[in-house]
């Protein structure tokens, strides 16, 4: 597992040169069936429309990468979608160009910076977010060590979720898998050996923007 940037929910950008129109439209998928749904759900919105170029990069190593020209010339739409979400380095999202030809011809060259930009507009206006691989540490406490740790997650920003309160108090912390064992030393260190401690498997979150 490795950590990875994306973005969430949705987001458009409009941009016009030399009369052609160009809507972007950005989404957050996590397979291939979403990306085509939502690159279909556009097409069908600019049904009028010349061109519905698109891209999309999948997986959390970016391994799944598609793009389309739908009709404009070989390699001056798809491409250049494509290379902006590259650029901006995420991953799990699909991006659809949309242009209203304005009857002046962009030339190769011109169609490759339109689009690009475009893409990237679109990107810019999308809330992005970090996922990352962690760990819940639960770390089981008497209600006289509560205060101890509760500074210690409190000082050093140590992410966590909501505490079980019972004849104990449990506390889970949200911890990268290569800092797990050094923060079980310290609770450990903390506590006098008096904390119950466990580890759960990683899973991903999303821990900034």
């Amino acid at each position: 597992m490795q950590a990875y940037k994306t973005i969430t929910g949705f987001g458009s950008a409009y941009y016009e040169i030399q009369k052609s129109k160009f809507y972007t439209y950005t989404a957050h998928v996590e397979s291939e069936a979403a990306a085509r749904e939502f690159v279909q759900s556009i097409k069908k919105k600019h049904f009028d429309a010349r061109h519905n170029c698109s891209a999309w990069v999948l997986g959390e190593d970016s391994s799944q990468q598609k793009s389309n020209d739908d009709g404009e010339p070989g390699g001056t739409a798809g491409n250049p979608i494509l290379e902006a979400i590259k650029q901006q380095g995420l991953t799990n999202v699909v991006v659809v160009v949309t242009r209203y030809f304005g009857g002046i011809k962009l030339g190769a060259g011109g169609l490759i910076r339109a689009y690009n930009h475009s893409a990237a507009l679109g990107l810019e206006a999308s809330a992005k977010v970090e996922v990352k691989p962690v760990c819940v540490v639960s770390a089981g406490l008497d209600y006289s060590l509560l205060g101890t740790i509760e500074n210690w997650i409190r000082s050093n920003n140590i992410p966590s979720r909501d505490s079980t309160y019972t004849d104990k108090v449990t506390v889970r912390l949200l911890v990268e898998p290569q800092n797990v064992d050094t923060i079980q030393a310290t609770i450990t260190e903390l506590t006098a050996g008096k904390a119950s401690i466990s580890v759960s498997a990683p899973e991903y979150l999303e821990v900034g923007k």
